[in-house]
């Protein structure tokens, strides 16, 4: 058994979504989990927001114009009048319920039951698009097996065994059908996990299996070593170490959610990317047992803040790292990147929502310096401190490149290094050029 995940520009229009159902009949028995179509879950955010702030017209003209796009939608997938009815059903229904609060100020539980409603109208489409077609699918409602527990990770035992008796209760079933994204929390309510989290339900169903193979399917042939945005003649990269696969989706590889990868190592189950529109091309395979020896790949995460704190008082003090970092804990704001000298501690973080407050509180242990506007560029490879060739390859491609820091030996797959927003573009030619 396999599991396959489709994200939202996959199945983002009709013609999208009948390719996906022929992709997913050529195989049997595997379990498919779907995004929400494309545009749909930032337009239920938008309604939310309307919501939230009290205006009911701007929420309902969002609402009118969502359900009108999925009416189009209906109309250009179902030929057959029973599918048709019974899929116009599912979608009214959805749309009635969203209409249902509407009446009344919305709360957190209502707003993540709002975001929840993509998925069940995509996974509803394609159920009966495949019953239209012919093919033996079954849905398995993801509000039925998948849940968290209080600290909001999965509860991997409640999960399998939801999740096969489901599957056990339909031995006639070709296709499972089931919903990336939501979920259900400790306390039974409707929660999600987090934008992304498609990739996520695909490697928790896929542990939890044992299937034999997680396949991510995007508009996109896998993996590339370098950003194609702005860098020409990219390559998919045919093989990475979770490892490897972790860093560049955490910095900034948008084609894999970073909290995917886990449990699928765990559990060593391997990851393939793969393309919808170009199903023939091999993709990028992620596993434990990718080959060494080879620089694989460049990613870039923007919007990054320097933060600088300077203290003679650090010289030889046990406890100042200590204070810095717990100030950061405090203000529940992680960091990225850390240097370290002597006499002072530099970090980098993501989200400085919180920035003037930390600030504040790290002048008392020193002088404070910020610097707005950075990127971090990582390379990601066999980088063990042995291979000393990769190392030096690097700082060579960047030497006329100013470097505000430098991160390396944290693990044996990264080196990164913090630059300026408007040295990125060039950082990420000169890499190329010179590592591939």
């Amino acid at each position: 058994m396999k599991v396959l995940k489709f994200g939202g520009t996959s199945v983002g229009s009709p013609e999208r979504i009948k390719h996906v159902a022929s992709l997913i009949s050529a195989e049997k028995r595997n379990v498919v989990v779907l995004s929400a179509m494309s545009g749909t879950t930032n337009s239920l955010v938008e309604i939310a927001e309307y919501l939230y702030k009290g205006n009911v017209p701007g929420a309902q003209e969002t609402l009118n114009a969502l359900e009108a796009k999925y009416a189009g939608v209906v109309g250009d997938l179902f030929h057959d009048g029973t599918c048709h009815a019974k899929a116009s059903e599912a979608i009214a229904r959805i749309f009635g319920l969203l209409r249902s609060f509407f009446s009344e100020p919305l709360t957190e539980a209502g707003e993540k039951e709002i975001l929840a409603q993509g998925e069940l109208m995509s996974t509803a489409l394609m159920q009966c698009y495949l019953e239209q077609s012919g093919v033996r699918s079954e849905l398995l409602p993801a509000l039925d097996y998948m849940r968290t527990l209080d600290s909001g990770e999965p509860d991997m035992p409640h999960i399998a065994a939801r999740l096969r008796r489901l599957i056990d209760l339909a031995p006639h079933a070709d296709i499972f059908i089931t919903q990336g994204y939501i979920c259900r929390n400790d306390r039974g309510g409707i929660d999600n996990l987090k934008r992304g989290g498609s990739d996520y339900t695909a490697s928790i169903i896929g542990a939890v299996l044992q299937a034999d193979e997680i396949q991510i399917w995007t508009d996109i042939d896998g993996m590339h070593n370098n950003d194609p945005r702005f860098v020409e003649g990219t390559k998919p990269v045919g093989s990475l170490h979770f490892e490897e696969a972790a860093e560049l989706a955490y910095f900034g590889a948008k084609i894999l959610h970073p909290s995917c990868v886990l449990p699928a190592k765990l559990h060593n189950i391997p990851v393939r990317l793969l393309n919808t529109m170009q199903p023939e091309a091999p993709g990028t395979l992620i596993c434990n047992t990718a080959p060494d020896g080879a620089l694989k790949a460049i990613a870039a995460k923007d919007n990054i803040t320097a933060i600088k704190v300077k203290s003679g008082r650090m010289l030889l003090a046990y406890g100042f790292l200590h204070k810095v970092f717990e100030t950061f804990e405090n203000h529940r704001t992680s960091i990225d990147m850390i240097a370290t000298s002597e006499v002072g501690v530099s970090v980098t973080v993501d989200d400085d929502s919180r920035l003037a407050a930390i600030v504040d509180d790290l002048k008392h242990f020193g002088t404070v310096s910020v610097d707005r506007d950075m990127v971090i560029i990582c390379v990601v490879g066999d980088l063990r401190w042995e291979e000393c060739r990769f190392q030096a390859k690097v700082l060579e491609a960047l030497s006329d490149i100013p470097l505000r820091m430098i991160s390396y030996g944290g693990s044996n797959y990264n080196i990164s290094v913090l630059v300026r927003r408007d040295d990125k573009i060039k950082a990420l030619k000169a890499l190329s050029q010179k590592l591939f």
